[in-house]
């Protein structure tokens, strides 16, 4: 998968000779860092904003829509790869899957670290009923322990990088202002806030790569719940076939009677 990913990214951007041997002892970040072999360009940096990507992303819980699905697939028996597919699917979809790319997106919009602009331009925002992106999330309470990860590295391996910049006010400013309204029950930065200004500081500047990342690290997390339901769980005879749950209302019971 690193090598397919490398691969593709070369050949959209017309990069399609002088490229690199493989070396399959290297570690899956690695091979794809040196087949996509972007110049000028620190190669370190790359390979440890991109591990920590792969690592907070890999998955937290069967609940998100590409987990749930994938492993609803294979509870059927499908194939692994057919599985995937369609977890895949499901993260293309923009609510889904292009979260850290809006956020980079908003960052850039932004334009400014100063507090008080900052603060104006998401003021803005809410008035006029656009979303505030990186903040906020449907089931933490608090700031998600994966940004604050990515906001620590940030500190140590960019801290004077414009866009990280701007991300460490939106961090001191979007949560009090979004707390002013009673409605929000978590005005606090998620994990998609800080993966787009790492990304777009080691050289990948266009944020549609960034779905794909999400992708290959769901690949590794949700492939290893597969496994985990199919041969380990219920002393190893697996999970039956997913089925939803119907929940009926009372009136409608009242009226099928």
């Amino acid at each position: 998968m690193p090598r397919l990913m490398g691969l593709l990214f070369r050949y959209r951007e017309g990069r399609s000779t002088d490229i690199p041997e493989d070396d399959l002892s290297l570690s899956m970040v690695e091979r794809f860092v040196n087949t996509l072999a972007f110049k000028d360009v620190n190669r370190d940096l790359m390979r440890q904003v991109l591990s920590a990507y792969l690592v907070l992303h890999m998955d937290h819980g069967g609940g998100n829509l590409s987990t749930f699905t994938g492993k609803a697939i294979a509870s059927g028996h499908a194939t692994v790869y057919a599985a995937l597919a369609g977890s895949m699917n499901a993260l293309s979809g923009p609510l889904h899957g292009r979260a850290n790319q809006s956020c980079l997106e908003f960052v850039l919009r932004v334009g400014t670290s100063d507090p008080e602009e900052v603060e104006a331009f998401v003021r803005a925002e809410l008035a006029a009923k656009r979303p505030v992106f990186g903040f906020g999330h449907a089931v933490l309470r608090a700031e998600d322990p994966r940004a604050t990860v990515q906001f620590a590295l940030g500190e140590r391996l960019c801290p004077e990088d414009e866009n990280f910049k701007i991300i460490r006010t939106l961090r001191e400013v979007a949560p009090r202002v979004l707390a002013e309204n009673p409605k929000i029950s978590n005005p606090n930065a998620n994990v998609d806030i800080a993966s787009g200004a790492l990304l777009h500081h080691v050289g990948f500047k266009d944020p549609t790569y960034y779905t794909t990342f999400f992708g290959w690290a769901r690949v590794a997390g949700i492939g290893a719940q597969i496994v985990d339901e199919r041969l380990v769980l219920r002393d190893g005879k697996g999970t039956p076939i997913y089925r939803p749950k119907y929940i009926a209302e009372a009136q409608t019971l009242r009226h099928v009677a």
